[in-house]
C-alpha cells in the first residue's frame, strides 16, 4: 500500500510541489508518487484526528485518488496541501453519515488519539502539554461540537495557519477567526472543570 512508502525526513533536495504538480499535469504520473510520499504522513494524521480512526488509510487512499482525478481544476501556484487536506477532511465525513455510527466512531478515534499526540517533537501539543493535560485536551475535544473540534484540530494539532484552516475546512478566514475564540474558551472551562475534578476528594473537598 502507497501510503507505506513514505521516507522519514524532509525532501529538502526534491522539486517544489508547484514543479512536480507541472510534469503531473505535462503527463509524469510517477511524479504524483513523490507528492503521495511527501504528504501521506500528514494527510493520514489528519483523518485520523478528525474522527477515521481505523479507516485513516482507506479515507487517504480516497483522497489521493480523488485529488488526482481533480488536478484540472487546481489552480495553478496554490499550495497542495490545504487543498489535499480539504479532500481528506470530506471523504472522512462522508464517513459519519448516521448519528449513532458517527458517535461510536468519533469514540474510538479519539481513544486513540492520546498516543497520536504523544509523536514528534514538533508537535505543539506534546511540546505545550503534559501527558495527563494532553489527557485532558483530548476528553475536552470530545465534547466540543464538531466544528469547533475540527478548528482546533487543524490550528493546533495539525500546526495549520489561519489561511490553510479555511481551506481545508471550507470556511471564511473570519468564521475561523470566530469559531477558534469560542472553541478555545469552551475548551478551557472544560479543562478546567476536568481539573477541579481530579483534585477534589469523593466528598467534594480537597484531595
Amino acid at each position: 500500500m502507497y501510503l507505506g512508502d513514505e521516507q522519514g525526513g524532509g525532501i529538502s533536495d526534491s522539486p517544489g510541489d508547484t514543479d512536480v504538480l507541472a510534469r503531473v499535469r505535462a503527463g509524469d504520473r510517477e511524479a504524483y508518487a513523490v507528492l503521495v510520499r511527501r504528504h501521506a504522513p500528514v494527510a493520514v494524521r489528519t483523518a485520523m484526528l478528525l474522527g477515521a480512526g481505523t479507516d485513516a488509510e482507506d479515507v487517504v487512499q480516497d483522497a489521493f485518488v480523488k485529488a488526482y482525478a481533480g488536478l484540472r481544476g487546481f489552480r495553478d501556484g496554490a499550495p497542495f496541501r490545504p487543498w489535499l487536506l480539504r479532500i481528506v477532511a470530506n471523504e472522512t465525513r462522508n464517513l459519519h453519515r448516521g448519528a449513532g455510527r458517527r458517535a461510536a466512531r468519533e469514540r474510538t478515534a479519539w481513544e486513540r488519539t492520546l498516543p497520536l499526540l504523544a509523536e514528534g517533537q514538533d508537535d505543539p501539543a506534546s511540546v505545550a502539554l503534559s501527558r495527563e493535560r494532553r489527557a485532558q485536551l483530548v476528553e475536552g475535544l470530545i465534547l466540543l461540537s464538531d466544528a469547533h473540534r475540527q478548528v482546533v484540530v487543524c490550528r493546533y494539532l495539525l500546526d495549520l495557519d489561519e489561511a490553510e484552516t479555511a481551506v481545508v475546512l471550507g470556511w471564511p478566514r473570519g468564521t475561523v477567526k470566530s469559531r477558534l475564540h469560542r472553541a478555545l474558551n469552551q475548551l478551557a472551562r472544560i479543562v478546567a472543570r476536568e481539573t477541579d475534578s481530579a483534585t477534589a476528594g469523593p466528598e467534594g473537598g480537597a484531595a
